[in-house]
C-alpha cells in the first residue's frame, strides 16, 4: 500500500511542493530537479518491492512469454463459483481480446450488460519444476479472479491496466491444466472511473493475455531514468527489480547485474555492471552508467529510441535471466507564460484525444486497430494525444514512442468526487500501478490526476473542494515521489489548479457556451490566470452528411450562454450543442476558427481537440446516432468526416486538397449558384466547374474560412463536375474532384422515402434511403429519425456499430440514410419506418454461390 510509504520517501513530494506553489517548475530549477530525480531513482525500487509489484508487471521479453489469445471459451452467465460455471453447457468458442459489450452499448435498447462472465482455456505446455509461471493480462475490466484447476490463484481490482498472477503452485506437473477467469464490470462506486462518466465501461478480457515462464530467480521489472539530458550528454540510471523463490543460502553466492544500452540500430553505446547479493524474496539493484555523449534525442520530429538489456548473472557468469526495455533521451517543460517545450525547443501542442473503442468490437480492439488509430493521428500532422480518460493498451504507447506523439496519460478519476477508505485504496493503487507500468515510455510528458472530479458526486460531500484538495495534493506528492521527471496535470477542477504543474480549464467556445469567435479572448484570459495553461477539449458534434448553406455564424446563436465554459448542467443553458442540428458545415467553421487562433497566438502551449474518433456513451440516447458521442474527426469505424480535413489543412505535410464535401452531393439554391469551399495545405489552388476555371487563389493563413479558398460557383441545374488543383511553388501537386446535383430554387417538402441498394466490394449490400419531394427531387431538409428492420428469413443488417451506415436507428442527414446488409441463403426484405412513414420495403436476393 502506498499509504505505508515511509516519510523519507514521501519527502520527495514535499520538496517538490514549493516549486509548484510558485509555479517555478522544472525548467528554472534543473539542479533541484536532478537531485530529486536521482533520489527518486535510488528509492524507487524499494517502493516497488514493498508494494507487491508482481501484480503489475509487463511483457518485457517475448522469449519469456507466449501469447495465449486463442482457444478460449466464454460463458455469459454470472455464476457464483467455478463449479457452477463449469457445469454450464453453453460455453462459446472465442478469441481474445473480448468484451460482452461489443455491440449492446450502442443498440436501441437502453442500458448495457453490467455483470459477471467467465472465460476458460486449457494449458498444454509442459511444466518445468525449475520455472515459475505467471498469467499476464494486459487489461480486464473491472474485477478479475483467476482460478487454476479450480483453485483461486489470485485476483485483481480495477480495469485499464496490466497485471499478472502467479500460477506455479496450482499447476499439475503432468497436466492437463485449466485456466478459469471470472470478470465483472458490475456497478461499483468504489472503483474509478465513476459510473456517471461520459463513456461505457466495457466488461471482459479486453486486451492480450500472455503465459510467462520465468526462472525461479528472475527480473520482474526494469526502470530507466535519465536524470540529466542535454544535446551534448545524457546520464542513465537503471533500476532492476526481481524475485527469488528460493532464498536460503543464496546470500553466500553473489550475483551480478549487467546493463547494456543500444541505439536504434542495435549498436551498443553503453555498459555497466553491479554486484548483487540476493538474500530475500525480492531484490533490486540500481546501475549508474557513464554519461553518453551526443545522445540522439527523442522528439515528435525525430522519435529516436534506445534499448536497455538488463541481465542477471550467476557467480560463474551464467545468464540467469535477461529483460529488454526501450526508452528515449528527452526532457519536457511547461515554462510559465511561454508554452510547452521539448528538449529546450518550444513545441505548439497540436493534439487530439483518444478513447479505446471501435465499431463492432467496443474496447476489445486488436493491436492493428490500436496502431491504425495512432498512425492516422500522426498522418494528420498531430504531435500530441491525450488518452481519455484512462491508461490504454500497451500498443498505444509503443506506437506513440515510435511515431513521435507526446502523451498525456490519465488516472481514470473521472467525475464522482471522492469516496471513503476503500475508494482511496483502489485509487491510490491505480495511480501507483499506472506510473509503475508506463514510466519507461519516452512519449509520456504528463501524468494527469483526473478530469471533472467534482462533478456528479457519488458520495455525499465528495465533490467539495475542502475534501478534494487535500486528496489531490496527496496524489500529486505520490506521483512526484515515484516520477519527478514528468509534469502533473488536471483538467476542469479549478480549485486544484495551483496544486499541479499544468492546468486545463474547460473552454468550449461555440458549443457548450458562447460563440467560437470568443476563443481568442478565452485563451488570452486563461493564459493570464494560469501561467502553465494548456487547453484540453474543444470542438462539437457533427452528424455525417448533414449540411446547410447557412451554418450558425461566428457570433453564435441568440440567447446562448455568454460564457464559453461548460456549464455543470446543460439543461439550464442555451447552447449550440442543444440549439443546432449538428451539421458538418458548422463544425468545419468552428475548427477553422480555433486552429487559426491556436496556430497564431504567441506563447500559447497549444490545445487538443475532443475527440479523434466517435465513441459510445450511455449519457446520449437521443443523439442522431443514439448512444454515440459524435464529436470525432472520424466516425466510429475510422472514416474521416469533413472536420478531419480542416485539421489536415493546417497540420498535414503530404499535399492534399479537399472539396467540401464528399457527403454534400445534393444542393439547392439560386440560379447564381453557391459558394464552394476547398481545404488545402498547398500554397494555392484552382477550382474548375464543368471543365471551366473559376480562377486560381493564393491561400492566406489569417483569412477565414479556409485561408480564402472559397469560390462563388454558378452551378447549372442537374449534375455538375468540380475539380480542384493544388499548387506548391506554382507546381501542381494534388487534385480532388466532386460531383454535385444542383436544384435551382428551394428544396421541396418531403413526399416520401425511396430505398435502393448497391453491391459493395465485400459482397454486402448498401441499402440507401433517400427522401424525395413531389417532383421526385431530393428532399434535402428532411432529418427525421428512421428505423431499419430485416423482416425476411435470411441475412442480417450490420447494425449496432454506432456508425453512419451501421445503425438501424439513425436520423436522416439531408434526407439520406443508409445501412449495410449481409445477404443470407434465401432472399430477404428490409423495411424502413419513421414516425410519419409507415413502411417502405426493398427486396434483396440471396447471397451468390461460388
Amino acid at each position: 500500500m502506498l499509504t505505508d510509504i515511509p516519510f523519507w520517501l514521501m519527502a520527495v513530494g514535499w520538496l517538490v511542493k514549493p516549486i509548484q506553489v510558485t509555479r517555478l517548475i522544472i525548467w528554472i530549477t534543473p539542479s533541484i530537479m536532478n537531485i530529486l530525480h536521482s533520489f527518486k531513482a535510488a528509492s524507487f525500487g524499494l517502493l516497488l518491492a514493498a508494494s507487491s509489484i508482481s501484480v503489475n508487471a509487463t511483457v518485457n521479453n517475448t522469449d519469456d512469454a507466449t501469447l495465449i489469445n486463442s482457444d478460449w471459451q466464454y460463458l455469459q452467465y454470472a455464476a457464483d463459483t467455478p463449479q457452477q460455471a463449469i457445469a454450464k453447457n453453453d460455453w462459446q468458442n472465442i478469441s481474445l481480446p473480448h468484451t460482452w459489450n461489443a455491440t449492446d452499448t450502442v443498440d436501441s435498447t437502453p442500458g448495457y450488460r453490467r455483470s459477471t462472465s467467465w472465460y476458460k482455456r486449457e494449458l498444454n505446455q509442459k511444466v518445468d519444476s525449475n520455472q515459475r509461471y505467471f498469467v499476464y493480462f494486459e487489461g480486464a475490466n473491472m474485477e478479475t479472479k483467476l482460478y487454476v484447476n479450480n483453485q483461486l490463484a489470485g485476483e485483481h481490482v480495477g480495469g485499464y491496466l496490466g497485471f499478472e498472477i502467479e500460477i506455479t503452485d496450482q499447476l499439475n506437473a503432468n497436466g492437463p491444466n485449466q485456466l478459469l477467469v471470472s470478470v465483472s464490470n458490475r456497478y461499483n462506486p468504489n472503483l474509478i472511473p465513476s459510473q456517471k462518466a461520459d463513456f461505457f465501461i466495457h466488461g471482459g478480457i479486453t486486451r492480450d493475455v500472455w503465459l510467462k515462464s520465468l526462472p525461479t530467480t528472475h527480473i520482474s521489472r526494469v526502470f530507466i531514468d535519465t536524470p540529466e539530458v542535454s544535446a551534448t550528454s545524457a546520464s542513465t540510471s537503471v533500476t532492476v527489480v526481481g524475485n527469488a523463490k528460493q532464498v536460503k543460502n543464496m546470500g553466500e553466492h553473489p550475483h551480478r547485474v549487467e546493463v547494456r544500452v543500444s541505439d536504434k540500430n542495435g549498436n551498443e553505446v553503453n555498459k555497466a555492471t553491479k554486484d548483487l547479493t540476493i538474500n530475500t524474496a525480492s531484490f533490486q539493484a540500481t546501475v549508474e552508467l557513464n554519461a553518453l555523449e551526443s545522445p540522439q534525442l527523442w522528439s515528435p520530429d525525430s522519435p529516436n529510441l534506445y534499448s536497455v538489456q538488463a541481465t542477471l548473472l550467476d557467480t560463474d557468469e551464467t545468464v540467469i535471466h535477461s529483460v529488454s526495455e526501450r526508452f528515449g533521451y528527452r526532457w519536457f517543460e511547461m515554462r510559465p507564460n511561454q508554452g510547452f517545450f521539448v528538449n529546450g525547443q518550444r513545441m505548439l501542442i497540436r493534439g487530439t484525444h483518444r478513447h479505446e473503442e471501435h465499431a463492432g468490437v467496443g474496447a476489445a480492439m486488436s493491436n492493428e486497430q490500436h496502431r491504425n488509430d495512432m498512425q492516422m493521428i500522426k498522418d494528420l500532422g498531430a504531435n500530441f494525444v491525450r488518452l481519455g480518460h484512462y491508461p490504454q493498451d500497451p500498443e498505444v504507447y509503443r506506437a506513440a514512442d515510435e511515431l513521435g506523439l507526446v502523451i498525456w496519460d490519465e488516472l481514470p478519476w473521472c467525475r464522482g468526487g471522492k469516496g471513503g477508505t476503500e475508494w482511496e485504496q483502489n485509487t491510490e493503487n491505480y495511480l501507483k500501478n499506472m506510473i509503475t507500468q508506463n514510466r519507461n515510455y519516452a512519449s509520456i510528458a504528463f501524468w494527469s490526476l483526473g478530469n471533472e472530479m467534482y462533478w456528479e458526486e457519488d458520495f455525499p460531500g465528495g465533490g467539495d473542494s475542502e475534501i478534494l484538495n487535500p486528496y489531490l495534493s496527496k496524489l500529486n506528492s505520490m506521483t512526484k515521489s515515484m516520477d519527478a521527471s514528468r509534469m502533473t496535470t488536471v483538467r476542469k477542477y479549478y480549485p486544484g489548479a495551483e496544486i499541479v504543474d499544468a492546468f486545463s480549464p474547460s473552454i468550449w467556445a461555440g458549443w457548450y457556451g458562447g460563440a467560437y469567435n470568443q476563443y481568442q479572448a478565452a485563451v488570452d484570459d486563461a493564459m493570464q490566470k494560469y501561467p502553465t495553461f494548456l487547453h484540453m477539449e474543444y470542438g462539437g458534434s457533427s452528424h455525417v452528411g448533414r449540411h446547410t448553406e447557412q451554418p450558425i455564424p461566428e457570433t453564435g446563436i441568440e440567447g446562448a450562454q455568454v460564457s464559453v465554459a461548460e456549464a455543470v448542467s446543460q439543461a439550464k443553458v442555451t447552447s449550440v450543442a442543444k440549439g443546432s442540428d449538428w451539421n458538418e458545415n458548422y463544425m468545419v467553421d468552428l475548427f477553422d476558427w480555433h486552429l487559426r487562433v491556436s496556430e497564431n497566438t504567441p506563447n500559447f502551449a497549444g490545445n487538443a481537440q475532443w475527440a479523434f474518433k466517435d465513441f459510445g456513451t450511455p449519457l446520449r440516447p437521443e443523439n442522431p446516432i443514439p448512444y454515440v458521442n459524435q464529436k470525432g474527426l472520424v466516425d466510429r469505424s475510422g472514416k474521416p468526416k469533413d472536420a478531419y480535413y480542416v485539421f489536415a489543412s493546417y497540420w498535414k505535410t503530404e499535399p492534399f486538397c479537399y472539396i467540401e464535401s464528399k457527403t454534400w452531393t445534393h444542393r439547392s439554391g439560386p440560379k447564381e449558384g453557391r459558394d464552394v469551399t476547398v481545404y488545402c495545405n498547398t500554397d494555392s489552388a484552382e477550382l474548375f466547374l464543368n471543365g471551366k476555371s473559376l480562377g486560381k487563389k493564393e491561400k492566406q493563413k489569417m483569412v477565414f474560412p479556409a485561408g480564402g479558398l472559397v469560390w462563388k460557383t454558378p452551378f447549372k441545374p442537374g449534375l455538375n463536375e468540380l475539380v480542384v488543383d493544388g499548387y506548391i511553388a506554382n507546381k501542381k501537386v494534388t487534385q480532388d474532384d466532386l460531383t454535385v446535383s444542383y436544384k435551382v430554387g428551394e428544396a421541396g417538402k418531403t413526399e416520401g422515402v425511396a430505398l435502393t441498394s448497391k453491391v459493395l466490394e465485400n459482397g454486402n449490400y448498401l441499402i440507401e434511403a433517400r427522401a424525395y419531394d413531389e417532383n421526385g427531387d431530393s428532399a434535402i431538409n428532411h432529418s427525421e429519425r428512421v428505423y431499419f428492420f430485416n423482416i425476411g428469413e435470411a441475412g442480417t443488417l450490420l447494425e449496432n456499430q454506432g456508425t453512419p451506415s451501421g445503425s438501424s436507428v439513425i436520423e436522416m442527414a439531408n434526407g439520406y440514410a443508409s445501412i449495410e446488409f449481409t445477404p443470407g441463403e434465401k432472399a430477404s426484405t428490409v423495411e424502413l419506418r419513421t414516425q410519419n412513414i409507415k413502411g417502405v420495403y426493398i427486396d434483396l436476393p440471396a447471397a451468390s454461390k461460388k
